[in-house]
């Protein structure tokens, strides 16, 4: 902190210090009108309506501008719905006018008057009666430059939000497509449920959970990376469409993609296929845009992604095919033609890898990225999908997909495997490659296995990162941009 910013804290916990012989904060102020409403009422009213017609409002908010001309001033207040100029005089204030011009910037203040046009048209606010509720001892950043360093915005979040409406925006566009996906599977008939985010076995995902302890029962609980096997466990009980809008926790890596901590949508139908949920995205990718941006045309970092066409819909190794030129398409399941192919690449491998991880890898490296327009990727190996159905005509793939847009992966979904013999032999699987050292290997679930033995129906299942969806709807380039307190190492 710099040594003037530390003297315009003392002046301003002086000026509070000052108060403290009332009440410094009060809190019986009631406002009755906002920002915005009295915009869109009166707005376009022409300045001498306000002559015959005279509209008295209380309005509070943080005056973000102040502007002191002797016996008259403007300020700018903002609430929740924007903002609102105030004009001051000293005439009907009196000594509360004195109080006025020592308020500061930043100080949130209450305001009551009627409403008038200034020779500028400008709708503003005649005090007759204003008030400082309270008293903000830190200075805003400055108006014109705002919060520049993007590391203070993330830890700051809250300052970010005062002076950056473009910030706050995306964090109401963030609800804004929460309550469209809700809105979109009510619906249709899905039931929205709560399942565990401390689990004993951290399962429905491939990924490296954060353990913690619990005290009382004296053992080792998971936060959970994928709330899947829950999810499946209610289609067994006869919820036969359930979703669940949900955080999870992956100890991973961060970058602009990831975060520790992150939210998904995760639904589940039984009686339908990954066919059917590649179609329920596209529908609902549309709705969102047609809702949330009014355009299917997506603007993202100087691209544009066209959701108004029908979205493509290729395999995983047509697409290896096509971006590795050379490569024998009837090798791509042969294991040492594919280690020297990912040994060209640099890509590294376990002992153990079989084809389909190998595919997998080289699909990350060549392919993926590549993906810019709506795409939907299927016919992943039954290697890198131990949840999924395996395809009936070809059991090296199962029928499961992923879903793209600008090179990042949106959704995930699949038909479900429901067979607990196949099911069992693949947390084995799963349990080998823990042991060979892979950390993100799934352990065995032995109740979950015990739930498909009661039979679970055909199903599908679809998980979608909220975080990156929003992301691509903002225009935002980085994860944090769309949380609004991601995860910072400590100042």
């Amino acid at each position: 902190m710099s040594d003037d910013e530390n003297k315009l804290i003392a002046e301003r916990r002086a000026k509070l210090d000052k108060l403290r012989g009332g009440t410094p904060f009060p809190n019986d102020f009631r406002r009755d009108a906002l920002a915005d409403q009295l915009l869109t009422a009166y707005g376009d009213r022409p300045t001498e309506w306000f002559d015959k017609n005279v509209i008295r409002v209380k309005v509070g908010g943080r005056m973000l501008a102040k502007r002191v001309m002797g016996k008259a001033s403007f300020a700018k207040i903002a609430d929740r719905t924007g903002q609102i100029q105030i004009f001051a005089q000293s005439e009907p204030l009196g000594a509360s006018y004195e109080e006025f011009k020592s308020w500061d910037v930043g100080d949130v203040l209450g305001a009551e008057g009627a409403l008038f046009k200034t020779k500028t048209g400008e709708l503003s606010v005649r005090a007759d009666k204003l008030r400082l509720l309270v008293k903000s001892l830190r200075p805003l950043p400055d108006k014109w430059h705002g919060l520049a360093d993007q590391e203070i915005r993330y830890r700051q979040r809250y300052v970010d939000l005062i002076v950056s409406p473009q910030s706050a925006q995306v964090f109401k566009t963030r609800t804004r497509v929460i309550k469209y996906l809700r809105d979109f599977l009510d619906a249709q008939d899905f039931l929205e449920v709560e399942t565990p985010m401390m689990q004993t076995i951290a399962g429905g995902a491939v990924a490296r959970p954060f353990v913690t302890h619990h005290n009382a029962l004296d053992m080792d609980l998971y936060l959970r990376i994928a709330p899947e096997l829950f999810l499946k466990r209610l289609l067994v009980g006869g919820f036969e469409r359930v979703y669940e809008i949900n955080r999870n926790f992956r100890n991973e890596g961060m970058s602009t993609r990831h975060n520790p901590e992150f939210t998904m949508l995760e639904l589940y139908q039984a009686y339908a296929d990954f066919s059917d949920f590649m179609s329920l995205v596209e529908r609902m990718c549309q709705g969102l845009c047609d809702t949330v941006l009014g355009s299917r045309r997506v603007e993202y970092q100087g691209e544009v992604y066209d959701f108004a066409q029908p979205f493509r819909r290729v395999t995983i190794e047509d697409l290896l095919v096509h971006f590795n030129p050379g490569i024998e398409r009837a090798k791509l399941r042969d294991v040492e033609y594919l280690r020297g192919y990912c040994d060209r690449l640099g890509i590294a491998y376990l002992p153990g890898d079989g084809a389909g991880k190998l595919q997998f890898d080289m699909f990350e490296k060549t392919a993926e990225h590549r993906l810019l327009q709506p795409t939907f990727v299927y016919a992943y190996p039954a290697e890198v999908s131990p949840l999924a159905r395996r395809n009936d005509s070809d059991p090296f793939i199962t029928d499961r997909f992923e879903f793209f847009v600008g090179g990042r992966e949106l959704a995930n979904g699949f038909s479900e495997l429901n067979d607990p013999e196949d099911q069992a032999e693949r947390f084995k699987q799963q349990l080998a490659r823990k042991e060979a050292g892979d950390l993100e290997a799934m352990q065995y679930d032995a109740d979950y296995i015990r739930a498909l033995e009661y039979g679970m129906p055909p199903a599908a299942g679809l998980g979608v990162g909220i975080d990156r969806l929003v992301m691509l709807l903002t225009n935002s380039p980085s994860i944090r941009d769309v949380l609004l307190f991601p995860h910072m190492r400590p100042e």
